[in-house]
């Protein structure tokens, strides 16, 4: 009888819900211009987004170990435009030294990493594909895993793991060009086979290092953090992310193209021995360069394009916009996590293998009931 009563009420309230989404839908054909919800909801969400990335970045310069109230934090930056003559040093030293460069590299990792993920998305036309797919994680781990090992420095290191992720994309494709039939099956395959061998030989550097010392530090590496970001990393950092960044967004449009199929894509122009290798390169580029600054974080280029298509739908031209800003805030929230929630800092890659896998199911939960 209860169970009857429940599902009753329950028909009740989704009959109302239909009714009222009927009538606000003709009210809105009538009244607005047409195509004029279509423009206006990505716009909105875009709004929303960029809201949502000030306030992260307003948390994250207030929430730590060293709590400030935003009038502190306001205050060291109205010293900076010399807007106000007095300042408080040590909020100084806290907000300029120690949160503000970390939170710009989580703005720039964040967004290329969620760019890319999409952009191999589209690319190989699987929404399960991320930046790992063709390698780039395991050769860049590879990469700063042997420069530690031979006893780099810290820029030596974030060269070898750039230079590892190029590497290892670089064999994927070349994999793919011996295999037969090509297309998107012949780049996949490539790229498994090359993070196979990558991870491979990651494992026999890790074998090899000292486990005192070089161990120790490589772990350390794998983990991901931002600990280590700070203004002389960013001065040749952030000019290159940000240029790849945006310019995967441009290339919205012809993501779009690709996404449909490689006859659709031909009929309309597009060249795919040109422009898919380009895509890959420019998003291998960006992940790379994340990559070689704060190790390795997963599940961001993997999770955030789905919540954007949630959001805006699958069209690039709106969904690339919103993912870059989706990411930047993300990543920004996740490593105030990392730094606030105990009193040691907790690893970011944790941080996000452990949010982003539960996110991640709800996310799977409300596609799955939106397509029954």
């Amino acid at each position: 009888m209860a169970q009857a009563l429940t599902s009753s009420r329950k028909g009740f309230w989704w009959r109302r819900k239909a009714w009222l989404m009927v009538f606000l839908r003709q009210v809105s054909s009538a009244v607005l211009p047409r195509g004029f919800a279509i423009s206006v909801r990505p716009a909105l969400i875009r709004s929303l987004a960029l809201a949502g990335v000030v306030l992260s970045v307003l948390c994250a310069l207030c929430l730590g170990r060293y709590p400030l109230s935003p009038l502190r934090v306001l205050g060291v930056f109205g010293h900076l435009l010399h807007l106000s003559a007095g300042v408080d040093p040590l909020a100084q030293v806290v907000v300029m030294q120690a949160r503000l460069p970390r939170i710009l590299a989580a703005l720039l990792v964040g967004s290329a990493l969620s760019c890319g993920g999409a952009t191999y998305q589209a690319v190989f036309r699987n929404p399960l594909v991320s930046p790992d797919l063709l390698g780039v994680l395991s050769g860049a781990a590879f990469g700063a895993a042997l420069a530690i090992v031979s006893g780099g420095s810290a820029f030596v290191v974030q060269m070898g793991a750039f230079g590892g992720g190029l590497l290892a994309v670089g064999c994927g494709l070349l994999i793919s060009r011996t295999l037969p039939g090509g297309g998107v099956l012949a780049l996949l395959l490539g790229g498994l086979i090359g993070n196979a061998i990558f991870t491979a030989l990651l494992s026999l550097v890790k074998y090899l290092a000292d486990p005192m010392d070089q161990l120790p530090a490589i772990v350390d590496w794998l983990l991901g953090s931002l600990a280590p970001s700070g203004w002389h990393e960013l001065a040749w950092v952030s000019g290159p992310l940000i240029i790849l960044t945006m310019a995967l967004v441009l290339c919205a449009p012809v993501l779009d193209v690709l996404s449909l199929g490689d006859e659709e894509a031909r009929s309309l122009g597009v060249s795919l021995r040109v422009m898919r290798p380009a895509l890959i390169v420019l998003a291998t580029l960006a992940c790379a360069m994340t990559i070689s600054m704060a190790g390795i974080i997963g599940w961001i280029g993997l999770l955030v394009p789905h919540v954007a298509r949630l959001l805006v739908g699958a069209e690039h031209r709106n969904m690339m916009p919103v993912t870059a800003l989706l990411g930047a805030g993300g990543l920004v929230l996740a490593d105030t996590c990392a730094r606030s929630l105990t009193t040691g800092e907790v690893p970011l890659g944790i941080v996000t293998q452990l949010f982003g896998a539960l996110a991640f199911v709800l996310v799977l939960r409300r596609l799955r009931g939106g397509m029954a």
